[in-house]
């Protein structure tokens, strides 16, 4: 029997969750629950449902997992905890500095349902997450570094597009190259937040706009961009459709250490993401947990989990003993 899954949320990251199920064939989709006109939402999956959010309650015996696609800004806050008493849930909640306090909230609502959630799932938090504690494991003695692009940062994109007279815009996050090196050399640096990344704007400006002043706001915007070296582009509509219609990010987690009784002898582990689609690649890390919420619960547990929390066994379509002949 199939794992059904719902998707709350139809934006860029649940047409990938969509599209991910698709190549999973031990899942399906059940249905989308959207806070748009149900008539007016139109998906890839034809055997599936589309529904108001208002009726996602009422699907609470027909899902085994509910994929939360909304934002972490305002939406995962509110929606996990609320869901998670009614169905296992899958959120990508990526506010770093909030997770304790998501994580209490989530846990409490699904305890309270008898159900699994898992939370902060995707690459960063998430598959980047389990590196840097791997890592740290291995290498005690030794220092973390995490390198974020080249990549489309959506949430800077964003904050360019507030600024007046902006018509659009796409913010790449750029790692700097002489810092990576210095880090892979095992020269242990201690890099400052602009030593280790540039940020690179493409700015669709309105006819007549200041463009001066535009630069400037971006340049000095704090939180996003006043502790960067940050280069700014004005280019026409053609030239964004044409240049920069993708989301594609990544980037790498290293950690030098040592080992030895005198600590003579050094060590790098790295992990890499090259992806043309972040949102995909998010989604596609989403329901692979998805499917162990779905095994930890038919194994009676309940409450939150992270990434930290879940076997790697439980991520795979294979048996145990597949995953032993084939991959061990």
């Amino acid at each position: 029997m199939k794992t059904r899954i719902g998707i709350l949320g139809y934006g860029n990251l649940g047409r990938g969750v969509e599209c991910a199920i698709r190549q999973n064939p031990d899942m399906e989709l059940a249905a989308v629950f959207t806070r748009r006109n149900p008539s007016s939402v139109k998906i890839l999956t034809e055997t599936a449902a589309v529904r108001s959010v208002d009726e996602a309650v009422d699907w609470k015996d027909k899902l085994d997992v509910l994929i939360l696609c909304g934002g972490s800004a305002t939406d995962l806050p509110v929606q996990t905890p609320k869901y998670a008493e009614y169905f296992n849930v899958v959120d990508s909640f990526d506010t770093h500095a909030r997770i304790p306090e998501h994580f209490e909230n989530v846990d409490a609502a699904a305890k309270k349902g008898g159900k699994t959630a898992i939370i902060s799932v995707g690459w960063d938090p998430g598959m980047f997450s389990l590196n840097r504690l791997y890592a740290g494991a291995i290498l005690p003695e030794g220092q973390d570094y995490t390198f974020w692009g080249r990549g489309v940062s959506q949430g800077h994109s964003d904050a360019v597009r507030r600024i007046a007279g902006v018509k659009d815009a796409k913010q790449y996050t750029i790692p700097v190259d002489s810092a990576l090196a210095s880090v892979r050399a095992g020269e242990n640096p201690d890099l400052t937040t602009r030593q280790k990344h540039t940020r690179e704007c493409f700015v669709v400006p309105e006819d007549g706009a200041d463009r001066a002043r535009i630069e400037e706001e971006i340049r000095t915007m704090p939180n996003y961009f006043a502790d960067y070296d940050t280069t700014v582009h004005f280019i026409t509509d053609e030239e964004m459709k044409r240049d920069h219609s993708g989301i594609p990010h990544g980037g790498f987690v290293l950690r030098s250490g040592v080992t030895g009784w005198e600590k003579e002898n050094r060590h790098l582990i790295e992990y890499s993401l090259k992806l043309d689609s972040n949102p995909e690649f998010t989604a596609s890390v989403i329901v692979a947990y998805a499917r162990a919420a779905c095994r930890l619960a038919a194994e009676g547990d309940s409450g939150c989990k992270t990434v930290f929390d879940i076997a790697p066994a439980y991520l795979s379509a294979k048996s145990g003993q597949e995953l032993r002949a084939s991959m061990l």
